[in-house]
């Protein structure tokens, strides 16, 4: 099931289903009284209404839908073409995270900016690395990205001047939304981790590295991150992605107690098999494959982010979304940033139609896409387009 916020020409928005490639609206069941729960929530413009019933609720949703539709009750009135509608931010983001969980993304960053053989910081193979994102910057994909300015200060520059950046950069993401909320001083068991996310979401963390560069010491990313983040409009259910679990890379050395997963069967199954592409398209230009990867090359997993999130005592809330950090894989074709793809600048990559790009121009057009392996699973697009710059 691919779940979504949706609105007719005019109206309001409600909670919508994808199906064989069409889109089915919850709120018209809803009214023919399939569910036995409250479904007031298909009415709502957010998912999070829906999300905190619970997973017992949504189990019973997944089958009276598949009821209804097994038994072709309503005919066509509850379905609709998907370019007929307009999609919208599918949850109400309370707070955001942005991981740095890719293993291949973290030392290619390293080698560009300290010496190759200490790529990695000695706290990464420890724990999960993260920050505090902006949550009110994250706009649903097709959203256009508007260029932001702010301090630049290269290396042949004595002092800073405030200018549009021109190193505008995207990152390859999955996020993951929080399913019931978490309570204040208890820290979530990585054990039980998963129990507290809702599903996923396919996500471009837009970043502006000349900004980031300047901004970053000492307390990390800022205005060169907050800008924007595009999500898709579809959230892919966990409990949809069970069939395509799959082992991560090797931890070395053991996390700490509270990240290691107790079970060598759940260790084994901790992440998924999830095929990631980015495509660059340049205004009026032909499409160009820029980056594949997935999921699986994850180091650190969803239930090892939860639980380090919650060790601290920080509670989650429902709709709170987490990202993985940019996801690289291994060898060129993998890099999941421009950043790494073009060695900081210095080897632009080459388009299909001839252009060449180091890090993103105006009219660029950057599309994110997931699905399972077997395609049976596809978590659609999630794109934006560069337009001019702040002013």
């Amino acid at each position: 099931m691919a779940y979504c916020i949706f609105s007719y020409p005019g109206e309001s928005p409600r909670v919508g289903l994808r199906a064989a490639g069409r889109l089915l609206d919850l709120s018209l069941l809803a009214e023919e009284g399939i569910f036995d729960f409250d479904s007031s929530v298909f009415y709502e413009p957010y998912l999070n209404e829906y999300i905190a019933l619970g997973r017992a609720v949504h189990e019973r949703a997944r089958a009276q839908v598949q009821g209804w539709v097994g038994e072709s009750r309503g005919g066509e009135a509850a379905w609709t073409e998907l370019a007929d509608v307009d999609f919208h931010l599918p949850v109400r983001i309370g707070d955001y995270t942005d991981f740095y969980s890719s293993l291949e993304h973290a030392t290619n960053v390293g080698k560009l900016f300290r010496d190759p053989e200490n790529a990695l910081l000695p706290n990464w193979r420890h724990l999960p690395v993260g920050y505090h994102g902006r949550a009110s910057s994250i706009v649903v994909s097709g959203t256009p990205i508007r260029r932001p300015a702010g301090q630049v200060k290269t290396n042949e520059m004595t002092t800073p001047e405030f200018r549009p950046s021109n190193r505008l950069d995207y990152e390859l993401e999955m996020g993951f939304v929080i399913g019931k909320d978490s309570r204040l001083g208890e820290p979530v068991p990585i054990a039980e981790a998963e129990d507290y996310v809702f599903g996923l979401v396919l996500f471009n963390d837009w970043s502006a590295r000349d900004i980031q560069k300047w901004e970053y010491v000492p307390l990390g990313p800022f205005l060169g991150k907050s800008f924007a983040s595009t999500v898709s409009p579809w959230v892919i259910p966990l409990a949809d992605l069970e069939p395509y679990r799959t082992a991560g890379p090797r931890q070395e050395p053991a996390p700490l107690p509270y990240l290691l997963h107790p079970d060598p069967s759940t260790r084994v199954r901790a992440h998924f098999d999830l095929e990631l592409t980015a495509e660059l398209t340049p205004a009026g230009g032909q499409p160009t494959v820029i980056a594949r990867s997935n999921t699986k090359h994850l180091y650190w997993s969803i239930a090892q982010q939860v639980a380090h999130h919650t060790s601290n005592g920080c509670n989650l809330r429902v709709g709170d979304l987490l990202a993985t950090g940019t996801i690289s894989a291994p060898g060129d074709g993998g890099y999941g940033s421009l950043l790494e793809a073009s060695h900081g600048g210095r080897a632009p990559i080459k388009l299909n139609d001839g252009q060449t790009r180091a890090f993103l121009e105006d009219g660029d057009t950057i599309t994110l896409r997931a699905r399972t392996t077997d395609g049976a699973v596809d978590f659609g697009e999630a794109w934006g387009t560069v337009v001019n710059s702040l002013k």
